[in-house]
């Protein structure tokens, strides 16, 4: 299976920040003048409404909020991945994204502590999170 047998972003002017801090190593979220931070990229400010903004550097620390264990692949691209988790974190700064948490399934627990664990699909950079602490 070639990498583009896996679903891939749509990668715009908008959200291009983001995946080339992914690649560069680092997680990148919006912040406006305001000072509110939020995920996924946007041309402005979901609370403010404010057009002015930046991309800025996350901490790289998360808690997990909620998560799917997938046992069954709904995609070819993910058959050989069996089982793996698809998670809801929030990042220190405040934003959530959706993940994935780099340990067995039996390990995850609600509000435990995470470390952003840059993964690659091929050329693309990916957020992944895996237990603080743990050796990456």
């Amino acid at each position: 299976m070639t990498m583009a047998d896996f679903p891939q972003p749509d990668i715009t002017e908008t959200s291009r920040p983001f995946w080339d801090g992914l690649k560069a190593g680092q997680l990148l979220v919006q912040r406006c003048e305001n000072g509110h931070r939020w995920m996924p990229a946007r041309d402005f400010c979901p609370q403010c409404l404010s057009a002015r903004h930046e991309f800025v550097p996350a901490s790289g620390r998360a808690t997990l909020v909620s998560w799917v264990v997938y046992r069954t692949a709904f995609h070819d691209a993910f058959a050989g991945r069996l089982p793996y988790n698809v998670a809801l974190v929030e990042l220190e700064e405040g934003p959530r994204m959706m993940t994935n948490v780099l340990c067995e399934a039996d390990a995850l627990q609600p509000g435990m502590p995470l470390a952003l664990a840059i993964g690659h699909e091929g050329e693309l950079a990916v957020a992944r999170f895996a237990p603080a602490g743990a050796a990456s």
